[in-house]
């Protein structure tokens, strides 16, 4: 490394303040830096790649030559600090606060309902922000695109976008909002017809502060005077262990690059960054070439145009778009495959930071650029003190052979991309696990060149990424086809040879082998098509079009913004003013979340002396440790101590849950110690030198199937029984059996996994900060890990950035293990774990496998079910034996089967032990229900709906388990959902849209729901409450729920501002602790509001109760005085509130019980088009009718809804855990773990709540916070029922497994056709696959 004497003065402005950094550190990332430096938190850490855009920030620069300033969204998680020289940045706090003055955008997405955990509000926030900063008045597709790299996994998106769609010119959501008409009746007749007035209003546009862009901050005037000095000189930044040089000339740089042939060039640190910080590479020289005018240019000749390498690829989408404007469309066919892809290519951050040489110099093997750009001639110009020279950009180069790689020394300076001609066309295709922001499973780039106006193959280009190392070019193939017709013989031999030339291995990283070779030859079969079309408009005489039923298969699916209407019961008229139950009430926390003051557990101020933890995980699924040496990590810089199983003063092992492994490990991604130094990045440094041996333990049990195999079970068999079962059996017409597997999810909270362990001085007592749903559980293994009695362990929980069931039972885990590294060291502990351990360690849903066998009658009416159920458990007990329980009693859903037997196991594998989701075992287990009755369907030539309709529940019956229950509000929700929905005349129009096109086929579902909320057992419905009133009238409330962003505290405080009788402002919610509330249960189960509801409610009671007299004395008097007065008369103004909880109970062995205090009914109504060439799928519109009795806050429950559902859909379709054959979870971040984007919610949503009374809850209203997941597998229904129109065309039997999810990969080969039966097959005994179902 070149030591430097005299570093330049990092200069840069955050909120317009300036920033001078003597000693810039190359290695320090802005996201760092904010939050750590400047203590600035509201700028989020996600994922630390760039892949969810929590950390979004706003860099504004100047460009002296243009003189504009350009603002563009970055993830911070991913800029150097050093790269800001010049730069001003915006963060949340610089947008907005409630101290100064909130910004409209942050007022309109807290109004709108768009936040409910709020830790993806700040990121946001920013990507609009900064959208209206360069377009004050944006489309709604601008806004939909601007949210493109920001993931929320709480608010399933609707209210975020419509937040920002209220910023277009003449934006109203719904043409009829407040009408009270609705524009999906028929007739546009009134609700009013109905029992009660409906509403669609959840928020008040009035309110809104209008948008002033002349209000913005202003762009610092000394960055101006910066830029344009022109005696600018090169500067140097010198770090620990890094040096980065800036120059400010090419000739410089060229020096640079002569004297360190080995630095890299960095731009955007899209690509330099993630190898650092992923894959533990290490540069000691960083050149970055930041806004050198040689780079940064556009230049158009008539043989096309030059792009220098330093335009973002944004700025090449805002060039390319110019240039298609301005020229004749037959030139720019290169242009425009470009900007195809360039709209769906990553995130708008990443597009704004990735550099065009860069994207093509790092040659990714996924690039979507880098083909097409080959197939339409590009080169690339390079440069080097020797001088220039051009590279052609083709397969040599992107296949890196040496001969066509660029010389150490080398600049790439600019690509050129020439026009096309009039016979040449090109196109780019790609498919992906989800529309934006995901690497291609496979994408290509095609040309060919035709005689002039003939049909004659002159030159024929193809290019494939994602499917070996590199791109590869499919020359051979191209070679052998030059001189051909453009026809069906041609595109026979085509697909055959090029599947002989590009050979992916069976055992290919990254899996999907079949699926992945299939895609070449689809992808070819499409650019076939496009060129025929092309032919076709050149001279329709002379070249036939392409027929009718095929034309579909041209284009991919458009991305719609999406819309919607919320439909829910209005409140009575005569309600008083002040009573805010049944009011669309914002979210308490609602404005704090979006101006980023709302402290999560990792933005509480630095404690004195505390230590940062990393933990060391096993590398082995089951294996004996034979040695644990820690001494290297001990002695690594900053290291303060190594923390094993011999440091566990009290149980390592509690209830089957292990702390640290000490003789064996169980699972890949146990923790077998933790070290705690003075920062995170030393703590993971020597993280990476505990050096562990182990001897591998048989067998490592992975999937369901071994389990079964090895008797592995981790509980005893559960079982419920009516009826007789096998007596049925011989009275059926037909009997059918099947066996579905469902993988599991990951919970993908916002938030990881945060703790903050502080021991007091005194009597051995811990104080914890910890983001849960059971603050109690964690007391409980902190006391049992150190041996100290709960009463002097404390644990606060304020919220935490999304739960879902992953903070129920891990946080005690981690809890512990923070605690005693900080009982060890007697220092503060920090433990934040980075998204790719907490994806490891803390693994998510049970994958399910169930086996059924029916019987039923021709007509459609099942007499006879026996269904087996078995769970991945993983390799401890955590929650498995309940979550088997809660299937197996839920595993009839809404269906009456007269003689139904239904068994259920949790298996023990060497796995991460899979804990509670939302929804707990019923989203995989209704799956198979809803299989097996489609399935019914199918033999009986009936549409599922009429064989649902069938065997639905129809009056006050007993469930298998003998539990009475109405399903009247179950019917209604049916029939409101096929009528609203329009559903049989729309399954009419997919069956004629799906006559007329062969390659895209639409399917349309309707999937009933009955769910109980709730545990069976009695004690665990328990809750309790502490009210206290000061003598200022404010109040005070604490209960034992956690708010992870439902919005309890916001239900009880209107409950509090009811039963009080006083505004909601006069009461303050501040956290959930063990020290106000002792032994609180687990906020979950969608029980939140109905117990602590209950209890607050009690609490008010007491105190109202102990105010009557005074009250009754001077009822015209004020609240106020009525405190003073009580104070005066010595009556306590403090109560404890209390819910015994609800009286539910299950005998197993007599297999009956009242296991559930009520059940929660709907329906959801799905449609979708699927693309039989690729398996990818476009949901058109999803109608959701939810039972909610009477909803306490209707925008609180519709966001429960929209987003269980979009969480649920994701579940089902797109979201895909990848474990390797070892039991390693691939799986790890948002770049190989998919969750849904705003692109994939329906493009019109629907939503409403249909009235009931259920008196047993709180106000008559019920737990909604789980029910919307299960309803997301109507779009798996839709998927099957659009796969099963393409199978019967093809001639393929209607039954075919219906698995979940049922991703692109399922989709498409499922959809056998030619192409599928055209691949090669590897014997699987042959070789080892890449991944493996754990299911």
């Amino acid at each position: 490394m070149p030591s430097v004497s005299d570093p330049d003065e990092l200069i840069f402005f955050v909120n317009g303040r300036k920033v001078i950094e003597k000693r810039a550190d190359p290695e320090v990332i802005l996201l760092f830096y904010v939050r750590e430096v400047i203590r600035l938190t509201g700028t989020k850490y996600g994922c630390g790649s760039g892949g969810c855009g929590a950390c979004t920030v706003m860099v504004s620069r100047y460009d002296p030559k243009s003189k504009k300033i350009h603002h563009y969204p970055a993830t911070a998680c991913l800029v150097p600090i050093c790269s800001l020289h010049g730069a001003a940045i915006t963060t949340v706090e610089g947008v907005g606060s409630i101290k100064k003055r909130i910004h409209p955008v942050q007022e309109r997405l807290a109004k709108c309902h768009g936040t409910q955990c709020g830790f993806c509000s700040p990121g946001m926030v920013m990507s609009i922000y900064t959208l209206l900063r360069n377009h004050p008045e944006p489309t709604p597709d601008q806004i939909t695109e601007a949210l493109g790299g920001n993931l929320c996994r709480c608010t399933g998106y609707r209210p975020i976008v419509e937040s920002g769609k209220t910023f277009s010119p003449g934006a109203t959501v719904c043409q009829m909002k407040g009408s009270g008409k609705c524009c999906m009746d028929p007739d546009e007749r009134s609700f009013v017809s109905r029992e009660e007035k409906m509403c669609t209003k959840l928020y008040d546009e009035d309110e809104f502060q209008p948008l002033d862009p002349s209000q913005e901050p202003i762009f610092p005037p000394e960055l101006i005077r910066m830029a344009e000095d022109p005696h600018k000189r090169r500067l140097t930044f010198q770090g620990v262990r890094t040096t980065w040089f800036m120059p400010v000339t090419l000739k410089d740089l060229l020096e640079l690059k002569a004297s360190y042939p080995k630095a890299p060039l960095v731009m955007g640190n899209t690509t330099v960054g993630p190898s650092i910080k992923f894959k533990g590479e290490f540069h000691p020289v960083f050149i970055s070439p930041l806004g050198l005018p040689e780079l940064n240019f556009v230049e158009s000749t008539d043989k096309g145009a030059t792009v220098g390498a330093a335009y973002s690829l944004a700025q090449l989408k805002d060039a390319l778009d110019f240039l298609v404007s301005e020229q004749p469309k037959e030139k720019t066919k290169t242009y425009h495959a470009l900007l195809n892809h360039l709209r769906t290519l990553a995130g708008p951050q990443i597009r704004n930071m990735a550099t065009l040489g860069g994207h093509v110099v790092s040659r990714p093997n996924f690039s979507d650029l880098n083909p097409i750009l080959a197939a339409g001639n590009a080169t690339i110009n390079v440069i080097s003190k020797e001088g220039e020279r051009q590279i052609s950009l083709n397969g040599a180069f992107l296949e890196e052979l040496p001969e066509a790689n660029l010389k150490p020394e080398e600049v790439v300076v600019s690509v050129s991309i020439p026009y096309t001609t009039q016979w040449h066309f090109v196109a780019g295709l790609r498919l992906a696990q989800r529309q934006e922001n995901a690497f291609a499973i496979v994408n290509a780039g095609m040309s060919v060149e035709f005689e002039q106006g003939t049909d004659t193959i002159k030159d024929l280009q193809m290019f494939f990424g994602s499917v070996a190392p590199t791109v590869v070019s499919a020359r051979k193939t191209c070679k052998q086809l030059i001189g051909r017709q453009w026809d069906d013989q041609m595109l026979g031999d085509a697909c055959r040879w090029v599947l002989e030339e590009i050979r992916i291995p069976p055992a290919a990283e990254g899996g999907m082998v079949e699926y992945r070779r299939t895609l070449i030859i689809s992808l070819l079969f499409k650019f076939y098509l496009k060129v025929r079309r092309w032919l076709n408009k050149m001279d329709p005489q002379k070249f036939p079009d392409i027929p009718g039923k095929f034309v579909s298969a041209l284009d991919d699916f458009p991305i719609e913004t999406p819309k919607g209407i919320q439909m829910f019961q209005c409140v009575d008229p005569n309600q008083p003013q002040q009573d805010p139950v049944g009011h669309p009430v914002m979210h308490q926390s609602a404005i704090k979340h979006t101006t980023g003051e709302a402290i999560f557990v990792d933005d509480m101020p630095p404690v004195d002396q505390e230590l940062f933890l990393a933990v060391v995980t096993s590398t082995r699924a089951h294996a004996k440790i034979t040695s644990l040496d820690v001494s290297e990590a001990r002695a690594c810089p900053g290291v303060v101590d190594v923390i094993t199983a011999e440091d566990v003063p009290g149980d390592n092992n509690h209830s089957g849950e292990i702390f640290f492994a000490q003789i064996e490990v169980i699972c890949v991604g146990q923790i077998v110690c933790a070290v705690a130094a003075d920062t995170y990045a030393h703590a993971k440094e020597a993280a990476k030198h505990v050096r562990i041996a182990y001897d591998d333990i048989e067998p490592a049990i992975i999937t369901i199937e071994q389990a079964l195999e090895h008797n592995s079970f981790l509980s005893p068999e559960r079982k419920i029984e009516q009826g007789n079962v096998d007596s049925a059996f011989k009275h059926v017409d037909q009997i059918i059996e099947g066996e579905v597997h469902v993988e599991g999810q990951e919970h993908f909270y916002m938030e990881t996994q945060s703790i903050l362990a502080l021991p007091q001085t005194e009597d051995k007592e811990m104080v914890l900060h910890v983001g849960t749903q059971f603050p109690t559980h964690v007391q409980e293994y902190v006391s049992a890990a150190l041996k100290v009695p709960r009463s002097r362990i404390a644990c606060h929980m304020k919220r935490t950035g999304g739960a879902f069931g992953g903070k129920v039972t891990k946080p005690a885990l981690l809890g512990a293990v923070a605690a005693v590294a900080a009982n060890k060291t007697g220092r503060p502990i920090r433990f934040i774990l980075e998204r790719s351990d907490d994806m490891l360690i803390t693994a998510g849903r049970h994958p399910l496998l169930g086996k059924y066998k029916i019987g039923f009658m021709n007509n459609g009416e099942i007499k006879a079910a026996d269904v087996e159920y078995y769970v991945n458990g993983g390799c401890t007990p955590d929650e498995s034996e309940m979550v088997i329980e809660f299937i197996v009693l839920k595993s009839e859903n809404a269906y009456c089967i007269p003689n139904f037997r239904c068994r259920g196991r949790a298996c023990k594998t060497n796995l991460p032990s899979n804990t509670a989701f939302r929804g707990f075992g019923f989203p995989q287990a209704t799956v198979v229900v809803e299989a097996y009755v489609t399935a019914v369907a199918s033999k009986c030539n009936l549409l599922p709906e009429e064989v649902k309709e069938i065997n639905m529940y129809k009056r006050t019956s007993k469930t298998a388990y003998k539990q009475t229950f109405n399903p009247e509000p179950l019917r209604r929700c049916w029939k409101e959902c096929l009528e609203q929905s329009s559903f049989y005349a729309r399954k009419q129009a997919a069956e004629e849209f799906n006559k007329k096109n062969y390659w895209k086929k639409r399917g349309l579902a309707v999937t009933p729901m009955k769910y109980s909320i709730g545990v069976p057992t009695a004690f665990y419905n328990q809750a309790a409450a502490l009210v206290h009133i000061y003598l200022d009238g404010s109040v005070l409330l604490t209960h034992g729920g956690c708010e992870l962003g439902q919005g309890l505290y916001t239900k009880m405080i209107q409950v509090a501002s009811r039963e009080l009788n006083i505004p909601q402002s006069y009461v303050h919610l501040s956290e959930t602790s063990t020290v106000t509330v002792p032994n609180a249960l687990f906020t979950a189960g969608s029980l939140g509001t109905d117990v602590n509801g209950k209890a607050v409610q009690n609490a008010c009671q007491i105190l109202l109760e102990r105010l009557r007299p005074i009250i009754r004395k001077n009822p015209e008097g004020k609240w106020k005085e009525w405190v003073a007065k009580a104070f005066e008369e010595s009556i306590s103004l403090s109560a404890t509130g209390y819910f015994k909880g609800y009286q539910t109970n299950m005998d197993w062995e007599k297999e009956e019980g009242d296991a559930y205090p009520y059940y929660v009914y709907g329906a959801a109504c799905s449609e979708v088009e699927v693309d039989c060439l690729t398996g990818a799928h476009k949901l058109l519109r999803t109608d959701i009718f939810m039972d909610a009795a009477f909803s306490i806050n209707p925008a609180l429950d519709i966001g429960q809804i929209e987003g269980a559902f979009i969480q649920g859909m994701g579940l089902y379709t797109i979201e895909e855990l990848k474990y390797s054959p070892k039991g390693v979870l691939y799986s790890r971040g948002p770049d190989d773990y998919k969750i849904p984007t705003v692109t994939e919610i329906p493009e019109e949503f629907y939503v409403t709540l249909v009235h009931s009374q259920n008196p047993i809850a709180i106000y008559s209203s019920k737990g909604l916070g789980e029910a919307g997941m299960f309803l997301g597998s109507s779009v798996l229904f839709a998927i099957y029922d659009a796969v099963t129109a393409a199978r019967r065309e093809r001639g393929l039997s209607d039954t075919f497994p219906m698995n979940s999810p049922a991703t692109p990969e399922v989709i498409r080969m499922s959809c056998t056709d030619q192409f599928t039966d055209m691949i090669p097959r590897d014997d699987p005994s042959t070789f080892t696959p890449w991944s493996i179902h754990v299911s």
